[in-house]
């Protein structure tokens, strides 16, 4: 085979290789750009979960239940009953505890209307107009509202063979029976809790020897005292703690003078009076002692909404 014949041959292998290359169909071409990323989706709140404000407490290792209503001011019955615990000594660490009384929060007195109270509109009749049944107005004209006018639509709207009949004559409207008014009570006067406004007055007349600190260290003021000696309410109000299972208040007696005000008396040797009880200032209440203390003496606090104050700010500065 001459050298000519060579390359034409070569030449017919490359234009079939060629040929066959073009005839074969391509992939196709597949976008791979990443996804967009996907919205995350709100998770609910766990059922019977409340939600974080200042009407609940979360259980911390140590507390006890009375601890916690002298904390927040309020009665550890009440708490209990809340909360529904049988046994106000079982309590475990990371329980939620309702502190405030139910239906007091902004979110419950919304109610399911999503914060707006709906009343009907009452006109000067005295009825509302649901219980007056549909009110129509033929030929689009509007009228005044009034009994007269409210009659003749239920005439009309009562069919042809009513309104072919004889109307009765107008009358004029009877103005609706008002009640008498009930005869003003006579005054009496404010049960204990029922004021913010206490007139202090001094729980031992022994002189002070340890006063409050902002710090905390002190929540109180310590009044020295002997084993024995008189301890007295420093204000009217009711006994909604008397025991000693408060840790480092020994025998302990805790009276609520209103929405506002606890005092707490503790150390004592003896306690006077029973949870519940009704006391009036001055009124002797307990003994004074040394238990959990080192030395006989009186521990007195003043707390406003649970947060402990300096009881010489209060209390009256002659004894």
């Amino acid at each position: 085979m001459t050298r000519c014949s060579v390359q034409v041959v070569w030449l017919l292998a490359l234009a079939l290789a060629l040929s066959a290359c073009s005839t074969r169909q391509s992939a196709p071409v597949i976008d791979r750009a990443p996804p967009a990323p996907a919205k995350p989706v709100a998770q609910p709140a766990p059922a019977g979960t409340p939600a974080a404000s200042g009407d609940f407490y979360t259980v911390k290792r140590g507390d006890t239940l009375f601890g916690i209503a002298l904390d927040h001011g309020q009665d550890y019955r009440e708490i209990a009953a809340w909360n529904s615990l049988a046994n106000p000594n079982l309590i475990r660490e990371g329980q939620v505890l309702r502190i405030t009384p139910p239906g007091t929060t902004a979110k419950a007195a919304a109610g399911a209307e999503g914060g707006v109270i709906v009343r009907p509109i009452v006109p000067p009749g005295g009825i509302p107009p649901a219980a007056a049944g549909p009110r129509t107005e033929p030929s689009g004209a509007k009228r005044p509202y009034s009994d007269e006018t409210l009659a003749q639509m239920q005439r009309e709207a009562a069919g042809p063979a009513q309104a072919r009949a004889k109307p009765e004559a107008p009358r004029a409207a009877e103005p609706a029976a008002r009640p008498e008014p009930a005869a003003r009570p006579a005054e009496t006067p404010p049960r204990p809790g029922e004021s913010d406004e206490i007139a202090w007055g001094w729980p031992h007349g022994g002189r002070v020897i340890e006063t409050f600190t902002e710090s905390g260290t002190n929540k109180g003021i310590d009044i020295a005292a002997k084993v024995g000696d008189p301890v007295l309410a420093a204000g009217p109000g009711r006994v909604v703690y008397s025991g000693s299972g408060l840790r480092g208040y020994g025998r302990l007696v805790i009276i609520k003078h209103n929405n506002t005000y606890l005092s707490a008396y503790a150390h004592n040797s003896t306690i006077l009076v029973k949870e519940g009880q009704t006391v009036t200032r001055g009124q002797k209440i307990a003994e004074a002692g040394n238990t959990d203390a080192d030395t006989p003496k009186l521990h007195f606090e003043i707390r406003r909404q649970g947060r402990p104050i300096d009881p010489l700010k209060l209390l009256p500065e002659a004894r």
